[in-house]
């Protein structure tokens, strides 16, 4: 990944922060676009190798594209994209504030579009997209009818990109992770929910968002998956094929 550019979306923090310091200790150019805020300000602060920072709102489609053609401008092309911007409300599926769902969309969905469009238009000849989805848009789970449904859409727009893309060079790829301790699961996980996540997962622990970095770092570089596109890697845990077993 030398000398690669790569745009991580929602870098500043969780799944996308350890995707940010994997590519730094690569040696690749990792261009954060995230929120103003503390997170994005302490990420500015450490002065990592190859780190450049926009405070923007992925779903600001004209912030986007400036900062698109700004990376472009200045470094050739950009090479990769991964897509780690999230929301997420947990509930029951009919207490969820319509406007709420339509916001949940808009970042998860609409925001990993627009951010995609305007990297693909700057690549040159080839290049991979990487969107982080989660296994709650791959099974039923309760409580996640807003995050699960924008996350199945992002799996289903990958797949889609991923046939459009192909003959520009462009390959797009999935990971779909179970738990991972993050600020944001933190935020949503109550001692209830992490025992039923445990329960349900092989492997009886969280995630780290170094793991999911690492399948991500794979799927990004054309040199260990140059032949991979459409696919959706589920790191879980064991969720996904876990079925009824004994006490």
């Amino acid at each position: 990944m030398r000398g690669k550019v790569v745009i991580v979306t929602g870098g500043a923090s969780g799944i996308g922060r350890s995707v940010v310091d994997r590519l730094s200790e690569e040696g690749a150019v990792a261009a954060v676009f995230d929120l103003p805020g503390p997170a994005l300000d302490a990420l500015a602060s450490e002065n990592l190798a190859g780190i450049e920072v926009f405070r923007l709102d992925i779903t600001d489609e004209a912030a986007v594209t400036a900062a698109a053609k700004d990376l472009a401008k200045r470094h050739g092309a950009i090479h990769g994209v991964v897509n780690s911007a999230g929301i997420a409300t947990v509930g029951p599926a009919l207490e969820v504030e319509a406007e709420t769902f339509r916001r949940i969309l808009d970042v998860n969905v609409i925001g990993c579009y627009i951010v995609t469009r305007a990297a693909v238009a700057q690549m040159a000849g080839e290049g991979s997209v990487v969107n982080i989805a989660s296994v709650s848009g791959m099974r039923g789970n309760e409580g996640r009818m807003a995050y699960g449904a924008s996350k199945g859409a992002v799996i289903a727009m990958g797949n889609v990109l991923s046939v459009e893309l192909a003959p520009l060079g462009v390959r797009v790829n999935t990971v779909a992770p179970g738990p991972v301790d993050t600020p944001m699961v933190v935020a949503h996980h109550s001692k209830e929910l992490r025992a039923g996540w445990l329960n349900a997962l092989s492997i009886k622990r969280y995630a780290l968002p170094e793991e999911i970095a690492e399948a991500t770092l794979f799927l990004l570089d054309g040199r260990k998956s140059g032949f991979v596109t459409g696919h959706t890697l589920a790191v879980d845990g064991g969720f996904l094929s876990r079925g009824t077993v004994n006490p």
